[in-house]
């Protein structure tokens, strides 16, 4: 049985958090902008912090698996 969990977190998770797509934060007019497609240095850096601290939490906290027979 193979371990899905951790591959379908951090994809989805990748989704989310690229900034620009859904939301980027902070926003080059305001502090948080959503879907203008564009991105920043800062924003890049903010939105790999974010997505890195979420996916410890997901998988190292909770220690979420899903096993596809």
């Amino acid at each position: 049985m193979s371990d899905w969990g951790p591959i379908l977190v951090t994809v989805i998770l990748f989704v989310m958090l690229t900034p620009g797509l859904l939301f980027q934060l902070p926003g080059r007019q305001r502090y948080l902008e959503f879907g203008n497609f564009q991105t920043s240095a800062a924003s890049v850096i903010i939105h790999s912090l974010i997505y890195f601290s979420l996916v410890c939490v997901f998988l190292l906290a909770l220690k979420i698996h899903i096993y596809i027979a």
